[in-house]
């Protein structure tokens, strides 16, 4: 049975606009799924003074949908705060997409899990760097 996706689903996948991998980002997420192999990987570059997402790119090997919600989710959160990205729920991703099919649903919860270990990562360096000030 052929998978069904959204015209604008392909065009994420085909045509990402934020694939890559940023040198020494403020914050990396990483999130997997053994079942399937979709891994994920979100980086971030913070601006310290407003706390806005001034960059972020990813690197995602996986299906289409992994990809596309991978691809999204950065265009969502690409100039909001960390608090405003740390808000965004798998839904917003679905919603964007158009419709992903049941099976692969999971690929939106893999990008907000990745883009939540992101921010986390970033906020422990930002602790850790205070704290050494001090």
């Amino acid at each position: 049975m052929a998978i069904q996706y959204s015209k604008k689903v392909v065009r994420h996948f085909l045509n990402p606009k934020f694939f890559g991998k940023i040198e020494k980002p403020d914050g990396i997420g990483k999130e997997g799924n053994i079942q399937c192999g979709d891994i994920m990987t979100l980086y971030l570059k913070i601006d310290k003074k407003s706390d806005k997402i001034k960059e972020i790119k990813f690197e995602t090997l996986g299906c289409a949908a992994a990809v596309a919600s991978s691809d999204i989710i950065c265009e969502m959160v690409k100039g909001r705060t960390v608090k405003q990205a740390q808000e965004i729920k798998f839904e917003e991703i679905l919603k964007k997409l158009g419709v992903l099919p049941p099976i692969k649903i999971h690929c939106s919860v893999l990008a907000t899990k990745a883009l939540k270990k992101a921010i986390k990562n970033y906020q422990n360096k930002k602790r850790k760097t205070k704290q050494q000030k001090v």
